[in-house]
C-alpha cells in the first residue's frame, strides 16, 4: 500500500493500480474493504489523512475489484452522528455497482422491533456484508472516436422525455436480448422513431444507480421511476444489457455515442436533492454511516432530517463536501460519459440556504462559474415539497425550467376554463413575465403539457379523477387537481362521438405545444396514444401499466402521423421557434416592422375589452417577415407568416380571415379537426370559415 492521494475522490485506476479516497470529517477509522469472489473481504486501514480525505493507492488493484468502506467513528444520533462499522458502505463517488440489496436487520443501525432506537440506542452490530451492493472499480478508458456533442441551440430543440427500461422493452424490432436497456436506445429503431419525431434530445428519467424501496418490495412492486438514488456517478447497473461488473460504463457510452451519431443529445434526469436512505428509519448503505451531518440536513433536534422532498431526507447543498459531490457527478458525466444536459429534479431544494430558496446559493454560484458545467443544457423542476419551494421564473440566467404555469394555463384552456385567454396568450408567446426580466429568452420556458409525473396525453383527456389503486395507497397519493377533462365518460368507451372528441383534444393540446415559444417537451408515447388507464403516479409500476405499448402505433396512426406534421411544421419554421420575445409593435408600421398581432374571429385586431369578453376563441397572426435573427451564414432570416385559429368553444365558430394588408391567400398548414392534421384548404383575405369546437387550424400565407 502506498499513500496515495486525496483526489480525486472514489476508486481511481490508472493502468497499475487503483487509489481510493473518501471523505469523512468526523471519522476515526477507515477501513477500505476488498471484496472477493466468496464473498469474503480483506481489510485495509488507510492510514493517509488530507483534510478529511482518507486515502490509499494500492499497485496491482484492477478494474472489476469489488469494494466497501467501514467507517469508525462516533453513533450520537443526538448530535447527527451515526457511523456504524459493522455496515458496507458504497462509495459516494463509485463509478459502478455489483449485486442487489436484501432487505432485513443487517442493513439497519437500529432493532427493527423497537423502531424508537432508531433516534438513539447502540447499533446492533449485525454486519451488511451480503446484503448489500458493492463498489466496482472501472477502467476509464473508451474509445470515443470522434464522438461530438451536437450542441442543439435551446430555440431548436424538441426535448423526448423517457424511461430507458419502459420505452424500449415492449419494441419487436429491438432483438430480445438487449429490450429495455441503454443498447436498446440507440437501436436503429428507436433512433428513427425519434428522427421520425423530429425530436433532437432525450432527457432520460434517472440512470443513477438507485434502489427500490423496502416498502415497495413487500408489496411486490419496484421504484420503477428511479428517484431514489445511492450512486451519484454510476450508471444504472440493471438498465444494461451486459451485466457483469462494469459493463454499464461502457453499455452507457455506447448509448450516448450511438444518439450523437444521430444528431441526438442525451440529457439526464438527475436528484442531487435526496438519497435513498430515507429519514432516520431508514437504511446505512453509504452517506449516513460515513459523516450523516455533512451529507444531510438534519433537524434542531440532530436525530431527524429536514425534508423537502417527501423523501424522508435532504441532502446538504451547504456543505462544502456535499457541493464538491455534486459539481464533480456533473463534471464527470460530461466529461467521461458526454452526456448534453441535465433536468434537476426538485431544484429548489438545491437553493435552500437556510430555509428559504434563494437563487444565489452556493450551488448556483458554483454552476454559473464553472467552464465544464455552465456550457451543458440545465433544466430545473423549479419546485419542492417545502415552504416556499414553487419557484417558476427565479432561477439564475443560465437556467432554463420545466414551466408548471404553461402545462396548467394549456390544460385549462382546452378544457373550457373561464377567464383564461390573456393568461394562454402568455404562455403561447414564451411566458415573457416569467423570463424576460432576469435576461432570459424564450427558451428558457420549458413547455410541456404531459410529463412522467401525471396522466398521459391519452388519460389527460379520459379521466376526470386519478385510479392509483394499485400503488396499494388507497389512492391517497399522485396529484389530485390534474386539469383534465374526461370528454364525459370516465375511462374506456366504445362511443364514437367521445372518441373523436378525446382525439381532437390531444391533437389541439399538441399543436398548441409545437406552435409555442419556447422549448417544447413531449412525454414518450403520446405521441401514439399511450395510457396508463388513469393512474397519474406510476413511480411504482414496473409493469405494463408503465411501459409503452408499441402496438398502438397501428392502433393510433393518424395520432402518430399527426405529431410527425406537427413537429415537422415547428422545424421547417422559425417562426414558431423564436430566439428573443416578440417586440408587441402593430404589425403594419413604417419604422419596425410588428412581429405579432392578436384578432377576433371577425378577423379584427383585438381591443383591451375584447381580452375580458369570456372568448375562447383567439386567432393569431406571426410575422414570419420580422424575424430579426441572422442565420449560421449571417443572413437575415425570413420566415413564412401564419395565422393560429384557436377554438376552446364545444361548438364550431366562424371565424373571418383578416384584410389583405395581412396576406392575399392562405393556405391550411395543420388542421387538428383532421385526424392526421392534414389539410389543403386554401383561403383568401375577408373569406369566412367554420372553425370546428376544440380544434387548431394553422394558416400559412401563400401569396
Amino acid at each position: 500500500m502506498w499513500p496515495g492521494s486525496p483526489y480525486p475522490l472514489g476508486a481511481t485506476f490508472d493502468g497499475a493500480g487503483t487509489n481510493f479516497a473518501l471523505f469523512s470529517e468526523v471519522a476515526e477509522k477507515v477501513e477500505l474493504a476488498l471484496l472477493h469472489h466468496d464473498d469474503t473481504e480483506t481489510r485495509i486501514t488507510l492510514d493517509e489523512v488530507d483534510g478529511h480525505v482518507w486515502h490509499a493507492y494500492l499497485p496491482g488493484v484492477a478494474p472489476g475489484q469489488r469494494y466497501g468502506f467501514r467507517v469508525h467513528g462516533p453513533w450520537d444520533p443526538s448530535a447527527g452522528q451515526r457511523c456504524d462499522p459493522s455496515k458496507l458502505l458504497l462509495d459516494p463517488y463509485g463509478k459502478s455497482f455489483h449485486g442487489d440489496f436484501s432487505f432485513g436487520q443487517a442493513l439497519y443501525s437500529y432493532d427493527l422491533n423497537a423502531e424508537d432506537l432508531a433516534t438513539g440506542g447502540v447499533p446492533p452490530g449485525v454486519d451488511s456484508a451480503g446484503h448489500t451492493m458493492s463498489s466496482v472499480v472501472i477502467n476509464p478508458y473508451f474509445a470515443w472516436d470522434n464522438d461530438r456533442a451536437p450542441r442543439i441551440p435551446y430555440h431548436e430543440t424538441i426535448i423526448y422525455e423517457a424511461h430507458v427500461k419502459g420505452m424500449t422493452l415492449t419494441h419487436p424490432g429491438v432483438p430480445d436480448a438487449i429490450r429495455g436497456t441503454y443498447a436498446a436506445l440507440a437501436h436503429p429503431v428507436i433512433i428513427d422513431h425519434l428522427k421520425s419525431l423530429n425530436v433532437t434530445a432525450l432527457e432520460l428519467m434517472p440512470c443513477h444507480q438507485f434502489l427500490h424501496d423496502h416498502r415497495l418490495l413487500d408489496l411486490g412492486l419496484r421504484n420503477y421511476w428511479g428517484y431514489n438514488t445511492v450512486g451519484f456517478f454510476a450508471p444504472h447497473y440493471q438498465y444494461a444489457a451486459t451485466r457483469h461488473a462494469g459493463g454499464a460504463v461502457a453499455e452507457f457510452k455506447l448509448m450516448v455515442k450511438g444518439l450523437h451519431e444521430a444528431g441526438i443529445e442525451v440529457i439526464l434526469d438527475v436528484v442531487y436533492n435526496h438519497t435513498a436512505e430515507g429519514d432516520h428509519l431508514g437504511p446505512t448503505i453509504n452517506f449516513r454511516g460515513i459523516d450523516n451531518a455533512a451529507y444531510y440536513r438534519l433537524d434542531e433536534d440532530q436525530r431527524l432530517y429536514k425534508d423537502y422532498t417527501g423523501t424522508g431526507n435532504s441532502l446538504n447543498a451547504r456543505n462544502p463536501h456535499t457541493l464538491q459531490l455534486i459539481m464533480d457527478s456533473l463534471r464527470y458525466w460530461v466529461t467521461e460519459m458526454h452526456v448534453d444536459g441535465f433536468r434537476f429534479d426538485l431544484a429548489s431544494t438545491l437553493a435552500r440556504e437556510l430555509h428559504d430558496v434563494d437563487r444565489l446559493s452556493a450551488f448556483f454560484d458554483l454552476v454559473q462559474q464553472d467552464p465544464v458545467v455552465s456550457r451543458v443544457k440545465l433544466i430545473a423542476e423549479p419546485w419542492d415539497v417545502g415552504e416556499g419551494g414553487y419557484q417558476v421564473g427565479n432561477f439564475p440566467g443560465l437556467w432554463t425550467e420545466w414551466n408548471g404555469k404553461y402545462r396548467d394555463t394549456v390544460r385549462d384552456y382546452w378544457r373550457g376554463e373561464p377567464a383564461t385567454l390573456g393568461e394562454f396568450a402568455s404562455r403561447l408567446t414564451g411566458s415573457s413575465d416569467l423570463y424576460e426580466a432576469t435576461g432570459r429568452r424564450p427558451s428558457a420556458s420549458i413547455n410541456f403539457v404531459t410529463a412522467h409525473d401525471g396522466f398521459t396525453m391519452s388519460d389527460l383527456v379520459s379521466y376526470n379523477e386519478k385510479h392509483n389503486l394499485a400503488n396499494g395507497e388507497d389512492n391517497r397519493d399522485g396529484e389530485s387537481h390534474n386539469r383534465s377533462w374526461n370528454c364525459g365518460v370516465e375511462g374506456p368507451t366504445d362511443d364514437p362521438r367521445i372518441l373523436e372528441l378525446r382525439g381532437r383534444q390531444m391533437r389541439a393540446m399538441m399543436a398548441t405545444l409545437m406552435v409555442s415559444q419556447g422549448t417544447p417537451m413531449i412525454s414518450h408515447g403520446d405521441e401514439i396514444g399511450r395510457t396508463q388507464l388513469g393512474n397519474n403516479n406510476t413511480y411504482c409500476q414496473d409493469s405494463p401499466l408503465s411501459w409503452m405499448d408499441w402496438s398502438m402505433r397501428d392502433t393510433n396512426a393518424d395520432l402518430l402521423a399527426f405529431v410527425r406534421r406537427a413537429t415537422e411544421l415547428r422545424r421547417n419554421h422559425p417562426v414558431f421557434r423564436r430566439r428573443r420575445f416578440f417586440n408587441g409593435k402593430p404589425v403594419h408600421t413604417a419604422d419596425e416592422i410588428g412581429d405579432i398581432a392578436w384578432l377576433t374571429r371577425d378577423g379584427l385586431e383585438m381591443t383591451d375589452g375584447d381580452w375580458y369578453s369570456g372568448f375562447k376563441s383567439v386567432t393569431v397572426f406571426l410575422n414570419g417577415a420580422a424575424i430579426r435573427e441572422p442565420s449560421h451564414l449571417g443572413e437575415r432570416v425570413v420566415d413564412d407568416s401564419f395565422l393560429l385559429c384557436f377554438n376552446a368553444h364545444l361548438a364550431a365558430i366562424p371565424v373571418a380571415m383578416p384584410d389583405e394588408s395581412y396576406a392575399r391567400q392562405w393556405t391550411a398548414a395543420l388542421d387538428t379537426s383532421a385526424p392526421d392534421g392534414f389539410s389543403d384548404r386554401m383561403l383568401g383575405a375577408g373569406e369566412t370559415f367554420t372553425l370546428p369546437g376544440r380544434s387548431v387550424l394553422v394558416w400559412r400565407k401563400t401569396g
